[in-house]
């Protein structure tokens, strides 16, 4: 008799639940989207073009006079910021230096040096903590070097590396790189 009086009294107590508890919402597992970025591989920008008659803004036109061995009748300017590529003219058309300078991302900065000076060319570390190469062909010498965020490449007519080494740590030096 015991049993048929509990059977009964269990259900009563279960229909009588909070009202809350019946109506509260079965929880859900619920899914996050995640999305995944992936960022394209640093480039190069497109090489400076000279665009405007000036005055290079870090290296003394007189320096590179005297360091690459030629006079400097003209020096044009690209129109890059916050450093413009400086081009020093042999004559009125026929460029003798050019000294391009890079600040931006790091990646960047290291592949316009082996863009410059790729695998396989003579180690450059001049000035001190920078690192890069130069290469020697007929139509001259490039010598590329980069720290940080920082390049610096000189393009010279002239064979010797020593001359576009010394204005490479001449341009760093007026740059305050």
């Amino acid at each position: 008799m015991k049993r048929a009086l509990l059977l009964p009294l269990l259900g009563v107590l279960a229909a009588c639940g909070t009202p809350d508890a019946q109506n509260a919402p079965v929880p859900t597992t619920q899914t996050k989207q995640v999305t995944t970025t992936t960022s394209a591989a640093p480039t190069v920008p497109p090489a400076p073009q000279p665009a405007n008659d000036g005055t290079c803004p870090y290296l003394a036109t007189a320096f590179v006079a005297e360091a690459n061995g030629q006079r400097v009748p003209k020096v044009k300017l690209s129109t890059d910021e916050p450093h413009p590529t400086c081009f020093f003219y042999a004559n009125a058309t026929e460029v003798q230096l050019t000294v391009r300078v890079y600040v931006g991302a790091e990646s960047v900065a290291k592949l316009i040096v082996n863009e410059a000076a790729p695998d396989g060319s003579q180690p450059a570390n001049s000035p001190t903590g920078w690192t890069g190469g130069y290469v020697n062909d007929n139509s001259g010498v490039v010598y590329a070097v980069a720290k940080n965020d920082a390049a610096v490449v000189v393009t010279s007519n002239q064979k010797q590396s020593i001359k576009a080494r010394r204005i490479a740590e001449e341009a760093i030096k007026g740059l305050k790189l």
